[in-house]
């Protein structure tokens, strides 16, 4: 029996297909995928996309984007709004361990021909200069004093320390430091574990991946953003490491033990949440937000890091900051819902914000065309750029896919493919990758991931956001 048949699902526009509330549902759940994607969904994406739209102040809808697979708690993909109001929760099984985890890209203004005699060299010094790895450490060492700060600055934190420029806080999310952090939620373990963790790209599916603008489909934006066919850009894809990871392990099980006291029935443990207005569930907001900052300070690192090799090898060539995005967020947020504006708490795991033209918190330079969506794909198949657009906003609270999404685990993918097979086949594709470990290399197989251009594509016809440009890689740095 098909997913669309089992799950009851009804196909109600372009790519979108929607399963009415049963049994605890409070709303119904909304997939945004091709019908191809949906058949290759696992069951338990739908499973949990139903457990999610049983949770109190849920509004709208359960959603999921066409990337999703499952996850912890909620389906990588999902995304859910809570109402305070209305008795809404915050999930740190909603939000991820890897608070904050996204995509930033920098624009180099080399072209390709420029870049190709100085590539093996340039990768080398990226691998040297960028620490990367289960574990790794970077160079810098926070006391308590500097660790407050950071957790409360972000970004703006790391730039007044030399590590980047000011403009650079104009194109990432909250202005690069979000507010509302409570560095005094965050325990001393925590603290420990990213005590020497700034700057560093970690493991899994982090990377660093020079790329090449291989084809645009909307010109006017593309110029908006700085890019063209052929141009050479850098993108960074990371989180807040250990940190983040401690944050959503504390409180989750702080969260499991307090639900019941609050009335809370949990169709699964790793769905544990706390009210928005409780005191447990404000001390997650404030320990998930200096996430946020740890995130984004840490790619804020890595951007300097970066422009300190190109400017040994490309000099002349600053590398501006097109935008940072970030996916494993709840975010305060006012969206029109049923014809009047409401503060909400918008869940974004493995998705990320997707604001149109106009909106107010987009830079003023881009905000005539739209948010920037930096969707990654596997190291062996490109990434996209793509825009927000103005029918996101009543489709998925402005919301859209944040990958390619995974087809197989890395069990599965270690027992098929060897780190030094999956090396070689791309270094004859052209494709050089710097990796400290070739099982992480094997465990992120560019077979391992579902078609990055089909879950855009989906995306795209949903209008989610709107396809702006393919990047192809040359050169990845792997966690």
């Amino acid at each position: 029996m098909s997913n669309v048949e089992r799950e009851g699902l009804v196909e109600s526009g372009a790519d979108r297909w929607e399963m009415a509330p049963r049994g605890g549902m409070r709303v119904p759940v909304v997939i945004f995928a091709s019908r191809a994607l949906l058949e290759g969904m696992d069951e338990r994406v739908f499973e949990q996309a139903r457990n999610v739209a049983t949770l109190p102040g849920i509004v709208k809808a359960s959603h999921a984007m066409p990337d999703a697979h499952w996850g912890y708690g909620f389906p990588i993909g999902g995304v859910a709004a809570f109402d305070p109001e209305q008795g809404g929760v915050v999930s740190a099984g909603g939000v991820g361990f890897d608070i904050s985890c996204g995509v930033r890209t920098l624009l180099t203004g080399l072209p390709r021909e420029e870049l190709e005699p100085y590539k093996e060299r340039l990768a080398d010094a990226l691998a040297d200069n960028i620490p990367a790895g289960l574990g790794s450490k970077g160079l810098i060492r926070l006391n308590d004093r500097e660790m407050t700060a950071m957790l409360r600055g972000g970004a703006r934190w790391a730039v007044e320390r030399g590590y980047g420029e000011e403009a650079d806080l104009e194109r990432t999310e909250e202005r690069g430091c979000m507010a509302g952090a409570e560095p005094e939620q965050v325990s001393a373990r925590a603290r420990e574990r990213q005590r020497q963790e700034m700057g560093t790209l970690g493991s899994g599916n982090h990377y660093l991946e020079v790329q090449e603008v291989a084809e645009v489909y909307d010109e006017a934006v593309a110029r908006t953003y700085g890019v063209a066919r052929g141009d050479i850009v850098v993108s960074i894809h990371c989180g807040s490491r250990g940190l983040g990871h401690q944050i959503g392990t504390e409180f989750l099980r702080r969260m499991v033990v307090e639900a019941p006291r609050h009335g809370i029935r949990l169709p699964d443990r790793e769905l544990a949440c706390a009210p928005l207005d409780s005191t447990l569930g404000r001390a997650y907001l404030g320990a998930m937000r200096t996430g946020i900052n740890c995130a984004l300070a840490n790619r804020q690192i890595i951007t300097q890091l970066v422009r300190e090799v190109f400017a040994r090898l490309f000099p002349g060539h600053p590398l501006p900051l097109l935008y940072d995005v970030s996916h494993n967020t709840c975010k305060e947020e006012w969206h029109q819902v049923e014809g009047g504006r409401r503060r909400l708490f918008v869940h974004r795991k493995g998705a990320t914000r997707a604001f149109g033209p106009g909106h107010p918190e987009l830079p003023e330079a881009l905000r005539g065309v739209g948010q920037p969506v930096l969707i990654g794909g596997s190291m062996g198949t490109g990434s996209y750029i793509l825009c927000g657009t103005a029918q996101s906003e009543a489709l998925a609270f402005s919301s859209a896919c944040h990958g390619a999404g995974r087809a197989m685990s890395r069990r599965a993918a270690t027992r098929r493919w060897h780190g030094r097979q999956v090396v070689d086949e791309l270094a004859a594709r052209g494709i050089l990758v710097r990796s400290p470990s070739l099982r992480g290399v094997a465990e992120e197989a560019p077979g391992a991931y579902k078609e990055v251009s089909e879950v855009v594509e989906s995306a795209h016809r949903a209008g989610l956001a709107r396809k702006v440009a393919r990047l192809v890689p040359l050169i990845c740095v792997k966690g």
